[in-house]
C-alpha cells in the first residue's frame, strides 16, 4: 500500500521524490496544446486542425486535490485537546501528484502526497500513525474511497520529518475521466476497506 517512503527525508528530498513519482508515467489533465489548433484560422486556405486520436481523448488524469481543512492535523495527549502546551506532533501534507494509466475500460490511478510532521511539546520517539484518506468522485458520486493509518518514524526530536505518503491502483471506471477528481487529507472517520463505493 505504499509505505515504502515512510523514511526520515529532508524537505528537497521529499519534493524530488514526488515529482520523481510524478514523472514515472504519469499522464496529467494538461493538455500540451492539444487543442491550440482549433479555430483562429485567417482564412480558408488554412490546413484543417488535426483529429484528435482516441488515445488523446483517453489520456486525462485526474488532478488530486486537498479539500480544505484536511491539509493538516493535530495530536493532543489524552485530555489535552486544543491545548498547544499538550500537543504531540502536528502533521501536513504540502504537496500531491499522481499517475494515470487506461486498462480495459478502467483508471487505475497511483496517488502520492508528501508531508512533515513536526514535534509538539509533548512527543516521544517511536512510530505515529496518521489518518490520510484518498477519495476519488465523479460528481456527487463516491467512486473509491480509502482510510490508510499511515505509520511515520519519529526519531528526532527537535525537526521536523518528512514523509511520502502513496496509495497505488485506485480503480476506477474510466468514462468521464475528464470529470473526475480526486482528494487526499487526513481524515478521523472510521476505517474501511478501500472498496468503490457509489452513493
Amino acid at each position: 500500500m505504499g509505505k515504502a517512503l515512510m523514511t526520515r527525508l529532508t524537505p528537497n528530498i521529499a519534493l524530488a521524490a514526488v515529482l520523481a513519482f510524478s514523472v514515472a508515467g504519469c499522464t496529467t489533465s494538461d493538455t500540451g496544446g492539444l487543442f491550440s489548433g482549433l479555430g483562429g484560422a485567417k482564412n480558408n486556405d488554412a490546413p484543417p486542425p488535426p483529429k484528435i486520436s482516441d488515445a488523446e481523448l483517453r489520456a486525462a488524469c485526474p488532478p488530486v486535490m486537498l479539500r480544505e481543512g484536511t491539509a493538516y492535523f493535530d495530536t493532543y495527549e489524552k485530555g489535552g485537546k486544543d491545548d498547544p502546551s499538550r500537543i504531540v506532533y502536528q502533521a501536513s501534507l504540502t504537496d500531491t501528484t499522481r499517475s494515470c494509466q487506461h486498462s480495459g475500460g478502467n483508471l487505475v490511478i497511483d496517488v502520492a502526497a508528501a508531508g512533515k510532521v513536526v514535534p509538539g511539546a509533548k512527543v516521544t520517539p517511536g512510530t505515529i500513525t496518521m489518518p490520510i484518506r484518498v477519495a476519488v468522485v465523479l460528481g456527487d458520486k463516491v467512486l473509491f474511497s480509502k482510510l490508510e493509518k499511515y505509520p511515520v518514524s519519529i526519531t528526532d526530536m527537535n525537526a521536523a520529518t518528512q514523509f511520502v505518503f502513496n496509495e497505488r491502483g485506485v480503480t476506477v471506471p474510466a468514462d468521464n475521466a475528464q470529470a473526475i477528481r480526486i482528494y487526499v487529507g487526513y481524515d478521523e472517520g472510521p476505517v474501511d476497506k478501500g472498496k468503490a463505493k457509489s452513493s
